[in-house]
């Protein structure tokens, strides 16, 4: 039995691939580290301390998010 296959070249440039990833990891990785930091220092605020910021406890994630993604987008 025959079998017919048929093979499609795709040209990668190494360096660029690759340092691409790098990149996109280490924004990721920045990202996270801000949000994470933002999470842990507005968990350790009293609720009225985070009143006086006009947050409330359930809005510390989302401030967090919004953080990262700012501090990133410079």
């Amino acid at each position: 039995m025959a079998m017919a296959s048929e093979h499609t070249a795709i040209k990668v440039e190494h360096g660029f691939g690759l340092s691409a990833m790098i990149e996109a990891a280490a924004a990721r990785f920045t990202r996270y580290r801000v949000y994470r930091e933002t999470v842990n220092e507005l968990s350790k605020l009293s609720g009225r301390e985070l009143a006086d910021l006009g947050l409330h406890r359930s809005m510390i994630k989302r401030v967090a998010l919004q953080a990262a993604q700012e501090y990133t987008a410079r």
